[in-house]
Parts: structure tokens; sequence; C-alpha cells
């Protein structure tokens, strides 16, 4: 069955989808407008991707009036919600209902599994038109759908925004077209404000990425794979079956270590790609030799005459110091401009929130102007976070600059504003236009009530940043990151500027400034003159045509050079490292005690860490053995298991409270007590470069603890910040590693005993896995 790619670049106005978080709630238009093309062109059922679980549960909610069931189907959902809920009430998402009693739902891992599942079989009969998914759903889950809409190209990291990578586009769009009945699948691909079809076309067209091995050793892996005879023996144990018991050698495993994926991959296509970018240095260099200054100094002599190089030689060593004297000038002019608006940016440090607008230019020189309120300078925030992210700035190269021809010097400024978009955006007075006289007054909403400035502060600080980088300059970058929706209302008092007039505008320029603008004008003149002096000469034809051929090498150049880092990181990817990390996590067991490497006998700690299923097996051995479990009831020894599989899980900020239970003190004292073994544990893997996480974290003990003590699903849910998926992944996570405890050797009866009560208390309805 064929593919195709659609692009439906659905261009937003004033507000952007972004990545369909806080800011989705200014695009429902957007996605009224694309769902309204795909049903008049018969494109659905569809699976939505948008990369967040606010983006998905939003965007469920704008779509509640738009009907996309006729009666006969919208009755046959809410017959089989009907069931659904008298089977299961607690895993009922009462958000979702009416979403889905319309033919729209979402599903990502926020969600219950139990509902998902629900979610899934209603999409498989064609009861549900629309689903609003996270990218985890492009891998694994029957979902047949005739189009795949993704809702932007790319995604937020901690770092910024990055666009997706071809294979992740090709996952999600491999989402399109069922088989056996659609001969022809759909992607649509949503234009926002980060990209556009240029960056489309780069994704699609790069190829798809190799299989990279994700081979990595682990604790019980090297463990089991060299262990021989134990240091106690089972009374039960045949003499016969002690003697064969005998353990690999080092080189033995290291064979088998090589035979991995991860060393077949490399093997091949490491040495190609080592071979190409060889050959593409060899070729750089050359290519480098025929641009220098010398070589073009040599062709010119070839091509022209005497009398022409001459003449034109001399002119170009006039050029290129007036050029020098330009550039000088033109930096000289945006100093004394950004010194302007900081001396005026002073004056409005207290009193009234002036309007503005900044400035930039994206990557494709398109210039994009932002209606924004100024709030103030970045050290009255006093924030860590912030105060850190930009000391990262200017270790990149912001500074001390001169201001003019004198000795004076000053360093530029980081300012906050919030836009009209409601984003906030952190700049420096390089990314200033205008400043307007007029703006938000500094009066507070209710008499004796906090002013407006702080405020804003305070709604700044309180949001997750992760700031993304628009542009940059030597003098300070332009970073960007999403507002909420307490901040939503104060940008949607920002005027747009069309509906500010000149008058309005603040006097910034400066006498020195002004001098500076003049100077550069002269002398910009002085240099186009002599270009066009340059080009009336008699031997400027042949003289271009040397030019542009260098020029063109240099392009040449740069695709090479392109090519070659991303062979190299390409390599960094799939070279094997996965004897290395054997031998260091070998280390480590040696030093604990778990096994002796020499003679390949295991210890107790051993036995158990090579028995466990976990992130890190000799960490969970090392607490399942200690003695400080066996005084506690299964509820506590459920919460302190909770605490060691929590990794990944979190509150979410935009919840109405909070609020999670807080574990008995008989668990936090347990869990202090571990955190000093925990601590022992990570300085040897540090010694030995070892980065297998050791999680223990006790903020969601209390839940677990809550369950597994017999409070009821809405009970635990009623006030918690914590999404019903993150939940139940906890809970889930936690019943498993109880689950193994009985089954593991050399652990005390009373702790398995146990670890079986909690495990058969927690494990209902709605996480049960025998559920449905």
């Amino acid at each position: 069955m064929s593919k195709v790619i659609e692009a439906l670049w659905t261009y937003q106005n004033r507000f952007g989808c972004q990545s369909m978080n806080s800011a989705i709630c200014a695009a429902p238009k957007l996605i009224r407008d694309t769902l309204s093309q795909l049903w008049e062109n018969d494109m659905l059922p569809a699976i939505w991707f948008i990369f967040s679980r606010r983006g998905c549960d939003a965007a469920v909610e704008y779509l509640e009036d738009c009907r996309l069931l006729h009666d006969t189907e919208a009755s046959e959902v809410e017959l089989e919600l009907r069931r659904f809920k008298m089977q299961y009430p607690d895993a009922v998402r009462e958000s979702a209902v009416k979403g889905l009693l319309r033919g729209v739902a979402g599903h990502h891992a926020g969600c219950l599994p139990l509902w998902k599942s629900f979610i899934e079989e209603l999409f498989q009969r064609g009861l549900v038109k629309v689903v609003f998914a996270t990218e985890t759903l492009a891998a694994g889950i029957n979902m047949p759908a005739r189009t795949a809409v993704i809702s932007s190209l790319s995604k937020r990291i901690d770092a910024g925004r990055q666009l997706l990578t071809p294979n992740e586009l090709f996952q999600m769009a491999g989402r399109a077209g069922r088989r056996g009945i659609d001969t022809i699948g759909h992607t649509v691909l949503v234009q926002t404000p980060y990209e556009g079809p240029e960056e489309c076309c780069d994704i699609i067209f790069a190829g798809l990425e190799p299989l990279v091995s994700q081979f990595t050793a682990s604790y019980g892996m090297v463990l089991n794979l060299l262990a021989g005879s134990k240091v106690t023996h089972n009374q039960k144990e045949s003499d016969d079956l002690k003697v064969k018991r005998s353990g690999r050698t080092l080189e033995e495993a290291r064979k088998l270590v090589e035979q991995s994926f991860g060393n077949y991959v490399g093997s091949n296509v490491m040495v190609a790609a080592k071979e190409e970018i060889e050959r593409i240095q060899e070729e750089i260099q050359y290519l480098s030799s025929e641009i220098t200054d010398e070589s073009i100094d040599r062709k010119c002599r070839e091509e022209l005459s005497e009398e022409d190089y001459a003449e034109i030689s001399l002119l170009q060593k006039r050029l290129k110091e007036e050029k020098q004297i330009r550039n000088e000038l033109k930096k000289r002019m945006e100093l004394e401009r950004m010194a302007a608006w900081k001396n005026r940016l002073e004056e409005f440090e207290s009193g009234h929130l002036p309007f503005m607008c900044l400035q930039y230019k994206d990557k494709d020189s398109i210039q994009h102007t932002i209606p924004a309120v100024f709030i103030g300078n970045l050290k009255l925030f006093a924030d860590q976070k912030i105060a850190n992210m930009v000391e990262e700035e200017d270790s990149l190269g912001i500074g001390k600059h001169k201001v003019d021809s004198g000795e004076q010097l000053y360093w530029p400024s980081y300012y906050v504003a919030l836009s009209s978009d409601n984003s906030w955006y952190l700049f420096t007075e390089k990314w200033i236009k205008t400043v307007y006289k007029t703006g938000l007054p500094a009066v507070p909403s209710v008499e004796g009530g906090t002013l407006p400035r702080e405020i804003l502060k305070q709604l700044l600080l309180r949001e997750e940043m992760m700031w993304d980088k628009l542009a940059k300059s030597e003098y300070g970058s332009l970073l960007s990151t999403d507002g909420s929706l307490d901040t939503w209302s104060w940008s949607l008092n920002v005027p747009v500027l069309n509906s500010l007039s000149e008058d309005d505008e603040v006097e910034r320029f400066s006498l020195e400034h002004q001098d500076a603008v003049e100077c550069y004008k002269q002398q910009r003149r002085k240099v186009s003159h002599l270009k066009k002096t340059i080009k009336s000469t008699k031997g400027f034809k042949e003289f271009q045509k040397i030019i542009d051929m260098r020029n063109f090498t240099k392009e040449k150049i740069e695709r090479l050079e392109a090519r070659s880092r991303r062979l190299t990181r390409r390599i960094k990817q799939i070279e094997p490292t996965g004897w290395k990390e054997f031998l260091q996590i070998s280390k480590v067991i040696q030093e604990a005690r778990a096994l002796d490497i020499n003679t390949q006998v295991i210890y107790p700690l051993g036995e158990t860490a090579a028995a466990i299923r976990g992130e890190n097996e000799l960490w969970l051995a090392m607490v399942l053995r200690n003695k400080v479990l066996l005084d506690l009831k299964p509820s506590q020894l459920a919460a302190v298991c909770g605490s060691l599989v929590s990794e990944g899980i979190k509150l979410r900020p935009w919840k109405n409270s909070s609020y999670v239970y807080e574990p008995s003190s008989v668990v936090t004292g347990v869990i202090s007590y571990l955190e000093e073994q925990r601590n022992s544990l990570i300085d040897l893997q540090d010694r030995h470069n070892v980065k297998i996480p050791c999680e223990i974290d006790a903020q969601f003990a209390g839940m677990v603890e809550a369950w597994a003590s017999g409070l009821t699903w809405r009970e635990i849910m009623m006030d918690s910040a914590m999404d019903d998926g993150d939940l139940a992944r906890l809970l889930r996570r936690t019943i498993d590693l109880l689950a193994q405890i009985p089954k593991l050797p050399d652990i005390d009866p009373v702790l398995q005993k146990n670890a079986q009560i909690a495990c058969s208390v927690m494990d209902r309805v709605p996480i049960s896995e025998l559920a449905g």
C-alpha cells in the first residue's frame, strides 16, 4: 500500500499552535479548519500527533461541539461507554466523555491503560474519528487510520526545540493507511511558527537514519555471564551439579559481547563512514587551497593583462580597507543604539509597564516583529535558574563592548517582556525596535493589592522554564518560552502594533548615536562608489568569473563540511561501547563483593542481583537484602519499593492542586537510611565511570502506601497533581518489583511474605493487568 505525504500548511494568525501546550487555547480555529478539510476530503479516521499530553487534552476539549458521528454511531458509543462505566467506574476519564460522544478522543501516557484500551477498541470499530495522541502511539498499537496529522515538525526538549528526525517523522507517517481498506494513506503536516516547507523537505529527503544498537551492559548481564560456583550451596544440589557449575572467563564473555548487533553494525557501517570522511577531508583540503588569496591572485595574473591586473588589484586593496572601516562604524552605530536604549529603559524600572516592539530575523532572514509589554531588567527577578542561563550566554562571548571611540565600556543587559501571543521573552538591547510611552498602568487591581509588575514577576518564576533561542548575536540572544493560562489575560491587553502611532514612540536616539549613523552612511556610500568603479574597469568581467568560481567553491566546501559533521555524529551513535561498559561494571561488582571476577565465585548479593529485573539490579539487591525492611508492614514495604521505581514520574504543574499523600514517618526514616547506602554505591560507580542510575525518591512513596493500604482510586486521585496514567504506571512498576521478591534467592522469608501480601492488595482495578 502506497503512502503519500501531503503538506497542509495552515498558517497561523496572531496566535501560534506552537507545541500545543499552554498556547493551544489560542488555536481552536486552526484545529477546526484542518479537521474540516479532513472531513470534506474523506480523510477520516485520523490520528493527530501532538507532542504534549496537555495539548492532546486541550484539543479534545476544543472539539467537544464538533459532531463527527452519525446518530447511530453516537448511540453505539453511548452504550459502550455505559457498559465500561458499569464495569470500571474509576477508570472513566470524565473530562474526555463529552468529546468521546462526538467522535473525538485523547490517547497518551497520562491516561489509564484501561481507558486507552477502550479508546483503541472504539477507534478500530470506527466509532472514534479523531484521536489526539503523543508520538508514543506511533509504535506498537493497533489503531489503523486513514490519515496521520503531525502538529509540528519540531518538539520541545530540555535544551529548547528540536526538529523531528526522519525516522520519527516516517514512524508517525507510517500510521496512515489501513491494511486491506485503504489504497493510499495521507499524512498532513501543519505549519507552525518554528518551521515551514523548507524544513519539511530537509527531513523528508534526508533519508532514514541507520539502525543504532541499544545494547548496553547491566549488572544482571555481567553477573549472569561471569557467575560460576556459589559461596553457599543449597543442600538439595547434587555434588555433580556443583562440579559442573563454572563461570565464563573475561575472554569468553568478550566473545559473546562482541557478537551483539551493535558490534555487527559498527564493523560495517563505521568502516564505510570513516572512509567517506577521509575522502571528504581530502577534497576539502584541495578546494580550500584553490580559494586562498594567493591562488586567486595567481589566477587573476593568468587571466588579466598586466595593466588590468594592476588596476583591479589596487582598487580591491582600497575596497578591503574601506569595508573594514565601514564594519567598524556599523558596530559603533549598533553599540550607540543599544547604549541609548539602555539609558531609556532604566527610566521604566518603576512606574507603568510600557508597550514595546521586539524585532529579529530568523535563519531564513525573515523579519519578525513582536508586540509585548516591558516588565523590567532581569536583575530584578533574582532567580538563579535564569541567572545561570545568562551566565552560559556570557561564556559564548557576551561581555563588555566599547560604546564609542573613547574608553567607555558597558555590559549588555537582559530584560523580560510578555508578548501578545502569551510568550515570555528574554532579550538584550540588541533586539529592541521601539518602546512606546503608553502601557499598562502600575495600579493594583484591588486596593492595597500587588502591583502588576510584581504579579508578572511571580508568574514567570512559577513556570517550568524551557527557553527557545530564536536568534543570537555577540550582544546577547533573544529567547522565548510559553506563558501560562494565568498570564493569558495579561497578554490579551498588548495592542497590535498598527494601533500605536509614531507619536507614541519614546525618543531614544542620543546625539552620539545620530553621529554614528551619519558616519556609517557616508562610509557605506564610499564603499558603494568604489564597487562601481571596479565594475567599470576593463578587466572586470574576467575578474568577476574568478570571484564567482571562488564563491561557488566556498559553498561546496560548506556542504562537504556539513556532511562530514553528520557522518561524525553517526559514527559516535553506532560506535560499539558494550565491552568497555562491561569491564567498568565488572569492576564495580568486584568491589561491591557481589562476584569475584578471578575465581567466578558469586556471593549472595550477586545471586540476588542476577535474578532481579530492573534498572539497577545491584542497587535493588542491596536494598532488598537490607534488614531494615523486615520491620515494615506490607503497605510500608510497597511504599519503599515505589521509591525505587519512580523514575520519570512527575507532578503536573497545571493541575489545580499540587497535593500528594505523604508517606508515614516509618517509610520516611527507612528511605533516609537507604539514601546513605545509595550515596556509597554512586561513589563506587563514579570511580569506575558507570552511569547506571540509583533511584530512590520519597516524593510518591505516600501515594503507593495509600493505595497499598486500601484507599480507593477515586479517593487517591481526588486531590492529586499526578496524571492517572502516571500513578498507574508507578503502581504497576511497584507491583512488578514486589512480585519478584518471593522468587529471589537468599531473601528473608518475612520480606517475601510481606511482598506477596502487598502485591495481592495492590493488584486491583483500575490498574490490574487482569482487568478487561
